[in-house]
């Protein structure tokens, strides 16, 4: 009974489908606690969650700066399913109503996690004092920077907000006053400059006051249409719950995932959002491979996992051919690949991808979600050895 949680003692704000939005669209930040009460880790996070809490508190009075929240996942599976949650306890950031991808996987304890939000309610962006500044940035790195007149004005604070919520896909940068003139030959100005030393920079041309508009800008500029999957990102691709359309390749073959990038900017462009575009390195990768019975050995390969099967397209030559790539993604989208996976080709048909293992006895779930440990295994590891 001791390890049961007391709402009653709580501070913490419990969220349901009446209030949830309401409260998530008016906080700066706030940090949501989705758990089970039956879980004991769920039950062992509640007093560090409060207590961390009030230490926030005692910095950001504001109750709209920073909110601590939390969801009985039993009593609100609508909500639960609403944002992909199923692992308890799960910590979810969100700016202004909006979820974060990353979730909190840090420390379960209250320096931690206090740590975490004083991070997240740092200023994302890094004022420049002197144009000469801008010459000696990281070309490496997908820069923004917005020009602005005075940082007391609506143009700033949709910039701002749209950093805060980007601002560990990109640089933000800006400048005021008399050391952006020069910069604002036509009022507020926000350009990107991406990577590469000669890479031209690109202007925004919509309204700076309208944040979905200079927020899907932003995003579509810092957030690589093709994007690398790693062991420390492999999970958290998986969360964004859309199936995986991956090039296998050798680290040091740049030309292959050139060609992959183009073919897909040029006829897979309109399927952003309805799967994920990644590139896998052959050799860290080599479980993935053997789902498809391939080895490094047989890279160049592209693959689509579904969660449920994983299906290969047939030749990686075939890949310049037009719409070969789309077709592929189609017959996914379509149902066409599961139906040929369980009865073989269709009688007037040659399948498109050749699947090669059915993991529909098992929960969906990436085959890259399978390298890192489950968030029970992760508790079970990390945080008997913290609490």
């Amino acid at each position: 009974v001791s390890w049961l949680f007391n709402p009653a003692r709580s501070e913490i704000t419990s969220l349901d489908s009446g209030n949830i939005d309401d409260i998530l669209n008016n906080a700066d930040v706030a940090l949501v606690n989705f758990y089970a009460d039956w879980c004991r880790f769920s039950q062992m996070l509640h007093p560090i969650f409060e207590e961390a809490s009030n230490v926030i508190k005692e910095e950001y009075p504001d109750k709209n700066q920073v909110v601590f929240a939390r969801v009985d996942c039993d009593q609100h599976s609508d909500i639960a399913q609403r944002y992909r949650i199923s692992k308890y306890p799960t910590l979810k950031l969100f700016r202004n109503g909006m979820m974060m991808k990353r979730e909190y996987r840090g420390q379960r304890s209250v320096t931690a996690i206090a740590d975490y939000i004083r991070q997240q309610k740092s200023n994302p962006i890094r004022e420049v004092q002197d144009l000469e500044e801008i010459s000696s940035l990281d070309r490496s790195r997908r820069n923004i920077i917005g020009y602005f007149e005075q940082k007391d004005s609506d143009n700033y604070r949709t910039f701002e907000r749209v950093a805060n919520i980007l601002h560990d896909d990109c640089v933000f940068l800006s400048a005021f006053g008399a050391i952006s003139k020069a910069e604002r030959f036509s009022g507020d100005n926000v350009i990107y400059k991406p990577p590469g030393e000669n890479a031209p920079d690109m202007v925004y041309l919509g309204s700076l006051t309208n944040f979905d508009l200079i927020y899907a800008w932003t995003q579509d500029k810092c957030v690589p249409l093709v994007r690398e999957i790693t062991f420390e990102n492999g999970e958290e691709l998986t969360e964004e719950g859309l199936p995986f359309l991956i090039l296998f390749h050798m680290k040091d073959d740049l030309e292959s995932l050139e060609k992959f990038q183009q073919e897909v900017a040029r006829q897979l462009i309109g399927e952003k959002g309805t799967i994920n575009f990644l590139h896998a390195d052959c050799d860290k990768f080599r479980h993935p491979l053997l789902h498809i019975q391939k080895t490094p050995a047989d890279c160049p390969v592209i693959a689509i996992d579904s969660f449920r099967h994983m299906y290969v397209f047939p030749d990686f030559s075939d890949l310049s051919i037009p719409g070969k790539l789309k077709q592929f993604v189609l017959d996914l989208h379509s149902g066409k690949l599961h139906r040929e996976f369980h009865h073989g080709p269709d009688p007037t048909d040659v399948a498109p991808g050749q699947p090669i293992q059915d993991l529909a006895s098992s929960p969906p779930e990436s085959s890259f979600q399978k390298l890192a440990p489950s968030e029970h295994r992760y508790t079970l590891l990390r945080e008997k050895d913290e609490l």
